[in-house]
């Protein structure tokens, strides 16, 4: 397909399940109500409080962080050079899952319950995060440069890390505050407020400017890093730049959302079958498609149980593992072919 008719496509689609995700629920909402409240002037009926008041916000910050998550899972799967590479990689989920843990159960006796706008468990869960990143990237650091195999074996370990903080805080916790954590690991997009609009619009914007910028860079990079260097990249100071990027962006999206596994993984694969892997459009369209999954899933979410609610996380797995499992196959039939 040619990068135009897919960037059409995905804008398309994203209209669709944008108007869609506003319409579906516990309430389902007709379409004249929504065009109602955009056409004409009158006091606001209970439908349209619904819309604007839980859905849109939830709406805009599942694209955002859809958004999000797969335009770092394709810098990723570029700065490894495999498809099948993850942000989670460098243990960004797995640290602010841990930090989210620790304040769950240690916050009202050592954080207030919120920070400019944002609750103690986002702070702590994006601050567990970063450390994590931090970590990793400095265990693969030394002052020959820094190794990508190395970084990855580093994330296994500092994942496994934050696993066992987990489980030990998941130990020490009462039954109010294990429900919460368990929650919370799972994803979700229900406290979805403009306040968190404002700071993942912010870290989206910034991160859809920087990040295509690098598609040069990572298109060299495919050819590996030697490659790379013979065509003037700068090698060490790109990997320190994605890290950096990579973790402020996943940072952010789970710490507003909990866990929401295999958008980074799935979406860069799916637009690498359909346009390519060149960077200059695998970026911009994985943002797109991620965006469009996300809120898609976040709409099968809500009625999949209605009138309770499944978390995105679990939505997410159960779309991506089929596929995960369908891109082992591949690649093990291509092997032995």
């Amino acid at each position: 397909m040619l990068p135009k008719s897919c960037f059409i496509l995905l804008t398309v689609l994203s209209v669709i399940a944008a108007i869609v995700g506003l319409l579906v629920g516990p309430v389902q909402i007709s379409p004249v109500v929504l065009i109602d409240m955009l056409f004409s002037e009158h006091d606001q009926t209970r439908d349209e409080m619904i819309i604007q008041v839980i859905r849109l916000p939830r709406m805009l910050l599942s694209f955002l962080i859809g958004s999000v998550l797969a335009i770092c899972g394709a810098v990723m799967q570029g700065l490894f050079r495999n498809s099948l590479a993850d942000p989670s990689l460098i243990g960004v989920s797995a640290g602010a899952s841990a930090g989210a843990s620790f304040v769950i159960v240690f916050g009202a006796i050592l954080f207030p319950t919120s920070v400019l706008g944002l609750s103690a468990v986002s702070i702590g869960a994006f601050a567990g995060g970063l450390l994590a990143a931090w970590v990793v990237y400095r265990l693969a650091s030394s002052s020959e440069g820094t190794s990508v195999a190395t970084m990855l074996l580093a994330g296994i370990a500092i994942s496994a890390l934050a696993g066992a903080l987990n489980q030990l805080f998941s130990f020490l916790a009462d039954n109010d505050m294990l429900r919460r954590i368990s929650l919370w690991q799972m994803g979700s997009l229900e406290s979805a407020d403009w306040q968190q609009i404002t700071y993942c619009a912010l870290t989206t914007g910034v991160l859809m400017i920087l990040l295509p910028r690098e598609s040069r860079a990572l298109n060299a990079m495919l050819l590996g890093e030697s490659e790379a260097r013979h065509l003037g990249i700068g090698v060490e100071w790109l990997k320190r730049r994605l890290i950096i990027y990579t973790s402020l962006g996943v940072g952010i999206a789970v710490s507003v959302a909990g866990t929401i596994a295999f958008v980074g993984l799935v979406v860069p694969h799916l637009i690498r079958l359909l346009i390519g892997p060149d960077h200059r459009y695998l970026l911009p369209a994985s943002a797109l498609l991620g965006g469009l999954l996300l809120v898609s899933a976040d709409a099968v979410a809500r009625v999949a149980i209605a009138p309770a609610e499944l978390p995105i996380g679990v939505v997410t797995a159960l779309l991506g593992v089929p596929f995960f499992i369908s891109i082992l196959i591949r690649q093990r039939n291509r092997v032995y072919a």
